[in-house]
């Protein structure tokens, strides 16, 4: 998939739906103070960044894919700045940020302890994670024999397995939720997401938040 279409899907009816209600359950976990710095690791291109520069944060974006950062850029929403760099070794200061954003991009990192170490170094108050559920119905329908299509060679978390990855980590108050119980968008998938406790750990898409200690 090119960034233009992985940034065109945001904008179909599905794509739409899906990346607000994961949208939301990050704002709210990430809970963040009027105009803070915040870091999303791992932009692609842009549409969490863009959401939040939309809603008066201070909005870094960085991404190792030049091509996903042009069409970040080409899409700028509200003074967000965008910067090519790795995970592994942020180009930012310690305590650069208030908070950190990283959105699946975990996924695809095979050293998930050091790019955590790394979020939470350049992070002052708390971290907020959007990660892929291997307890769910789009696990079943597109994350098994590998992944297929933009899933592929992504790695699913489970609660439990993010519980033990971040107890090694100097963060505590672990939090984590989960949303789009029914990938498919459609009627169903919005009613039952309307009424499922986001504590129900089932969701495709598990938000994880943590105070940095």
């Amino acid at each position: 998939m090119t960034p233009e279409a992985y940034d065109a899907w945001y904008r179909t009816p599905r794509g739409a739906w899906i990346g607000e209600t994961e949208y939301r359950l990050l704002y709210r976990l990430l809970d963040a103070a009027p105009g803070a710095s915040i870091v999303d690791v791992g932009c692609g291109t842009g549409y969490f960044a863009r959401r939040l520069a939309l809603d008066g944060y201070r909005v870094t974006g960085l991404d190792p894919d030049a091509s996903m950062l042009q069409v970040a850029c080409e899409h700028r929403a509200a003074g967000e700045r965008y910067v090519r760099g790795d995970a592994l070794a942020l180009p930012f200061g310690n305590g650069e940020f208030d908070y950190c954003l990283s959105v699946t991009a975990l996924c695809f990192i095979a050293d998930e302890a050091a790019a955590l170490s790394e979020m939470l170094r350049v992070t002052r108050r708390r971290l907020a994670l959007g990660l892929l559920n291997r307890r769910s119905m789009l696990y079943v329908q597109k994350g098994r024999r590998g992944g297929a299509g933009a899933y592929r060679g992504a790695h699913w978390h489970t609660p439990g397995e993010v519980r033990t990855l971040l107890s090694r980590l100097p963060c505590e108050g672990l939090e984590i939720r989960s949303a789009v119980f029914l990938p498919s968008g459609g009627l169903l998938a919005r009613t039952v997401e309307r009424v499922a406790p986001r504590g129900l750990p089932l969701g495709a898409f598990l938000g994880v938040c943590a105070p940095v200690t």
